[in-house]
């Protein structure tokens, strides 16, 4: 079924798709993060980290994003300013400095954690996340290998 002129993602590839936002959101609240599904009842204007699981039958990056919210304040700040004629800019940039921080921050949590994470290459979401699967789900062959340094 078309959902915003995007065929919809099976019911088995939906899943899928949020079993692995689980497993993001367990491996976020083992660390100590606030995290929470988007969408999911009473987080509207939660701070933490929304896991956001792609309807899609296509994807073109990942079926599954990672971004941070900062508390409500702060977003509202952000938007009144402006209009309110506030010229201190750092609090309009406050947001999304905060999300470019958290991205690796997020990124490591996950990786460390067995899921696949990368940085996200778009312009118009650049704090995102973009997670693709566990590292158990790569053949042996494709599984990294590397052991950082002191461990």
């Amino acid at each position: 079924m078309p959902h915003y002129g995007f065929v919809r993602a099976s019911d088995d590839v939906l899943a899928v798709r949020n079993g692995l936002a689980a497993q993001a959101i367990q491996a976020l609240h083992r660390a100590g993060l606030p995290a929470f599904e988007e969408g999911a009842v009473g987080t509207d204007n939660q701070p933490g980290a929304v896991v956001e699981v792609a309807a899609d039958a296509e994807t073109a990056s990942a079926p599954v994003f990672v971004r941070w919210r900062c508390d409500p304040s702060m977003i509202q700040a952000a938007v009144d300013g402006p209009a309110s004629g506030d010229t201190d800019t750092s609090a309009y940039r406050y947001p999304g400095t905060a999300g470019l921080h958290m991205q690796n921050v997020l990124i490591k949590i996950l990786l460390s954690a067995g899921i696949i994470a990368t940085l996200d290459n778009d312009n118009m979401n650049p704090e995102r996340v973009l997670v693709f699967g566990m590292m158990s789900d790569l053949s042996p062959a494709l599984r990294p290998t590397f052991v950082p340094p002191g461990n």
